[in-house]
Formats: C-alpha cells, structure tokens, sequence
C-alpha cells in the first residue's frame, strides 16, 4: 500500500493553522446574510497568499472568491459555506460561542478552514509551475436559510456568475457519525428537496362551555393531523424517500377559550420531483378537510433547495483524489439521509459532487449536526483540505478523471 500523498503531509504541518482559522470562525458565528465579520477574516487569510485574486461581493454582500490561475484553460469550482445556525452552544470548549444563540453547529467553520487550507496548498503547489486551468475557491453565504425572497445563498451566486465557466463543482460536509480517516460518498440522489408548508385552520371559536355553539379548529385539527401523518405510508411508496413532520403547531389564549384558527407549519422531504409533487398535493387536501367539517382554511406551501445529485464522473474525480491523498481511507457508499443542501442548485446547473469527511469526537458525547453539542476532532481538517487540493491537481492533470487504479477500502 502507497504511503501517504506529499500534499498531506503538507496539510498536516499547517494543522495547527487549520485548528486556529477554523476556531476563530468557531468564537464568532454569524447567521445567514449577515456573515460580515466572518468574510473580512476569511480575506485577511486569503490577500496575503501571493497568486491568489480575492473578490468580495458577487451575489450576496457577505460571499468572498479566490482564484487561483490565469482564468485561461479549464474552470473547476470548489466550495465552502460560511453561515451558522440559531443554536445556543452547549459546550465548553475554550473556543465555544462568543455570539449568544448562535453557533457553528453544521460545521461551516471547518468547511471554511478546510478550503483555506486547500487554497494555501494549491497556491504554493503551482507557485513554480503552470496550473494549466483556474479553480475558483467559493465561500458561500447563507447556506441554512432563506430571505424573503425564499432564496438562500447558493442561487443568489449562481445568478452572479460566481460559477462562470466551471465545468464542475466539489463540496465537503462535515460527517459527525464517521471517525476520522473515513468518508461517505453516494452516486445520485444523496440529500432531500426541502419544502416547507404553513396551513391555518380556521373555526369560529367561542366559549370553552359551550362548544355546540360554534366550530372547533382544535378538533379538525385532530383529524388533519391523522390525514397529514398518513400520506407517506399510504401514498408514497415505500421504496420511496419521503417524510412530512408537523413542527409548530400553535392556538388559543386561556384555557376556556375555544381558538377561532389554529396555525400549524412542518417540513416536507423527497428525493423524487414525482413524490414531491406528490407530498404537495396531499398536504394541501388534508388541509382542505376543514372545509368538510364545518371551518376553512388557508395555506401556504414554499419549496426550498433541490436535492443533491452527485455526477457520478464527478465522485470517480473525489475518490481518486482521496486515495492519492490517503490510501488507508475507508469508504462508505450511502446517501447522506433526508437532510437538506443548498449545493442542490449548483448540482442543478452543472456536474458536481459533495462527499461527507468523518470526524467524529471519540468522547461518548452525541455530537450530531445541528445540535448544542456538535464539534469535531480537527485531525479531519489537514486531510480534507489535501483532498480538495488534489482533486483540482487532479483535474488538470488527468483531465479524463481516471488515474491508475489504486486499492480502495469499502464499509
């Protein structure tokens, strides 16, 4: 077995660098469309490394791009989202939250760091050397929420031209349910399209005494409820990735008050556009069931980010970089679940891929995505940005995307 890949060992001298920029951005999270702060460090990183051209600003305020390369030849995107999620942080870390109910608990800082760190690899790589290409290195805002316009970040930069002539794109996600030294990678589908819906049943309301007298959203509640929990199954197949879950549900003002409405808002995920129309058109008749007993309603049904679809040309690109990088990594080849993705958009418009990095903190501590406690063992960092580096070595030196055939480990 092959010993591991130079970059990487380059990657690992710089851990420490990697360890400070990720915990930096840790200390000061910012929400989505409001990442000031976080993209004026990300450039004072990034002005300072000599051939590369930083640009602020295109599609959203807050979005930074480096280029390295003369923007002649072949184009390839590399990206990294920057936001954070309002979560009060649990843990006690010495480089914890700063910022009250904000935290990186997606690992957006890491990502950040990690394609830091790949910019400084492939800068120095090419110093001495013609790249043959450009790769474009995108931090991108606002990759959990959308504005009012119901667009997240990934469309908005898209529509700037931030992936302007790129033949691919390549993204990391931060993987708490792997050790280090393992990835997850999956063909096709990986991530879900994530729609939101917002229905109001609507009654008369009345005295909590005399309930006769009027008409009841508590009670059609009960039986919307029945019917929206019974669509995925008995409507979607079960071959099928669907959910619907109900997460708000909001009434009343005293316990004796009958509630004239009852607002009720959850999250609809699939894979197929066939059960995502699917799951619409079920929601809005489960809703319509008030109108049958004796209220009305309204409704509101918002789609977000498409699913991920990873370019299986791409992903043979990802894997032969990992392996180049470190033949001892182990692969595991599964969707990523029912959780939702910007990059959606990107795999939308042009061939791309997004693998997850394992990087679980070995401690007993559930560390999942999107939880108060969710950190990561930083070792993953310098392996990481080595592997993004030699993807883009990788696509231009093997334009094809095959290299030699090389020992590959599954789970």
């Amino acid at each position: 077995m092959r010993a591991k890949d130079k970059l990487l060992n380059e990657a690992e001298k710089m851990g420490g660098k990697l360890s400070e920029w990720r915990r930096t951005m840790h200390q000061f999270p910012e929400l989505s469309f409001q990442e000031f702060e976080t993209a004026d460090f990300i450039t004072s990183v990034l002005e300072p490394i000599e051939g590369v051209a930083v640009e602020r600003g295109i599609g959203l305020e807050t979005s930074v791009t480096a280029t390295v390369g003369t923007g002649e030849g072949p184009v390839m995107a590399l990206r990294a989202d920057i936001d954070a999620l309002p979560i009060e942080e649990a843990n006690t870390c010495d480089y914890r939250s700063k910022a009250p109910g904000v935290m990186h608990a997606c690992g957006h800082d890491a990502h950040a760091a990690i394609l830091l760190g790949a910019v400084s690899l492939l800068a120095e790589y090419y110093r001495d050397k013609p790249l043959g290409g450009t790769v474009k290195f995108i931090f991108q805002p606002a990759e959990e929420m959308i504005d009012e316009k119901s667009m997240s970040g990934s469309p908005y930069l898209l529509q700037a031209g931030a992936y302007k002539g790129a033949e691919l794109a390549i993204a990391l996600h931060m993987c708490p349910w792997l050790p280090v030294g393992a990835v997850q990678m999956h063909d096709g589908i990986s991530m879900a399209n994530v729609d939101v819906f917002h229905g109001t049943i609507q009654g008369t309301g009345g005295h909590g005494a005399y309930p006769e007298l009027g008409s009841d959203p508590t009670w059609m509640l009960g039986l919307i409820l029945q019917a929206l929990h019974g669509i995925v199954p008995r409507k979607i197949s079960a071959l099928e990735p669907a959910v619907v879950s109900v997460g708000q549900i909001h009434a009343g003002t005293a316990s004796n008050i009958i509630p004239h409405e009852v607002q009720v808002e959850g999250t609809v995920r699939s894979y197929s556009s066939t059960a995502r129309n699917l799951l619409e058109a079920e929601i809005r008749q489960a809703f319509a069931l008030a109108d049958q007993l004796g209220g009305g309603h309204s409704f509101h049904y918002q789609r977000g980010e498409p699913a991920l679809v990873n370019d299986r040309s791409v992903n043979e690109r990802i894997a032969a970089a990992i392996r180049k990088t470190d033949p001892s990594v182990r692969f595991t080849h599964q969707a990523f679940g029912m959780g939702g993705e910007d990059f959606g958009y990107v795999t939308q418009q042009l061939p791309g891929a997004m693998f997850f990095l394992g990087c679980a903190v070995d401690d007993g501590i559930e560390r999942d995505l999107h939880t108060p406690h969710f950190d990561i063992d930083e070792r993953s960092l310098p392996l990481g940005a080595a592997i993004l580096a030699n993807a883009a070595i990788g696509f231009f030196e093997q334009p094809d995307g095959h290299g030699e055939e090389e020992e590959q480990h599954d789970t």
